[in-house]
């Protein structure tokens, strides 16, 4: 398989555009097709995610590639990447880090943890106690980490991509609800195809194809990125029915918690980020429906009722989705 070219900052040091976007983010998707067969729409969320400056969960049973589309997106962009394995026994200054004292300068000295990284990828987040995952709400809500009262930014761009097993597996812990809500989206990887796992066994019999993975951007690139996605227009309406989506699920007679304010700003960031990777300044409320379960299903509730009639959050979702009207963009 012929290797992919890369965009490095210097190819957009021009006039960066929607077709710079779409070059790079083709770029990217195809190396992460190179080891993850058959799950188009869960390489494209990923991507949303990432322009979006956002945080990605990825839940799903054992072997179905969850960290293997973590780390395939972390090694697709040239910039600092680290890996946690949440353990029971994992503390949270391993991820934030620890003041030492050097007895040489006779002062303490900051060792950085595993969460001063471009993509932290946090494998089995929910494998550690609750204290431990409280560890990332700072430095994923407000890009920085504040240790024995200094606060230390986080460089840009900053992303966590973290794995877990579905709660009922032996050996878990629910994440905290303010865990979840920082979390931009949550993807289920879900079992491939029988033509899409046979062309596994062909690929990853030999050679790890996850080794031989190239960059094909980077820090600086994906930045610039941002940028560009930053800049894609949200109409007055499609704002107001963003809002109105997220005020619907507080109000659901399935839901004992709906969507935070801040689900509504990740919605919007992520159908702007959407709408640039489908070629468009502009976002549609199409873009809105399409990220409306991804963006919100994992950060609701459900009453017991609903867990009695076993309804997901996500066919929640779906129903306020189908039932909220949409706004007329013709008079704009």
């Amino acid at each position: 398989m012929a290797r992919p070219t890369r965009v490095g900052p210097e190819a957009l040091s021009g006039v960066a555009g929607l077709d710079d976007l779409l070059e790079v983010a083709s770029l990217i998707r195809g190396n992460i097709e190179r080891v993850i067969e058959g799950k188009p729409e869960v390489v494209q969320l990923s991507l949303v995610v990432l322009l979006a400056e956002g945080h990605l969960l990825i839940e799903d049973v054992p072997g179905v590639g969850k960290t293997m589309l973590a780390k395939a997106l972390a090694r697709s962009i040239d910039c600092t990447v680290r890996r946690i394995q949440f353990t029971p026994d994992l503390l949270p200054s391993d991820v934030t880090g620890v003041s030492v004292y050097d007895m040489e300068a006779r002062e303490f000295e900051f060792k950085p943890g595993a969460v001063f990284a471009n993509i932290v990828v946090g494998d089995e987040i929910n494998r550690a106690s609750p204290k431990t995952q409280s560890a990332l709400l700072e430095a994923m809500e407000e890009r920085q980490v504040t240790v024995d009262g200094t606060t230390y930014v986080l460089e840009a761009p900053f992303m966590v991509i973290a794995t877990q097993n579905p709660i009922e597996m032996e050996g878990t812990y629910p994440l905290p609800e303010a865990q979840r809500d920082r979390f931009t989206a949550r993807v289920s990887m879900g079992y491939p195809s029988v033509e899409a796992e046979i062309e596994m066994l062909d690929t990853h019999g030999g050679p790890a194809a996850l080794d031989d993975l190239e960059p094909v951007a980077d820090a600086v690139t994906v930045r610039k990125l941002i940028d560009i996605v930053r800049g894609v227009h949200v109409s007055a309406d499609v704002k107001r029915y963003v809002v109105e989506l997220a005020n619907a699920t507080r109000s659901a007679p399935e839901l004992r918690l709906g969507a935070s304010p801040r689900a509504s700003l990740q919605l919007l960031r992520a159908s702007r980020a959407l709408a640039a990777l489908e070629g468009r300044d502009y976002v549609l409320p199409d873009d809105v429906q399409t990220m409306a379960a991804p963006v919100l299903a994992h950060r609701l509730l459900p009453t017991a009722e609903a867990q009695v009639a076993r309804r997901s959050t996500e066919s929640v979702v779906a129903d306020l989705v189908a039932r909220l009207p949409l706004p007329d963009l013709r008079k704009n």
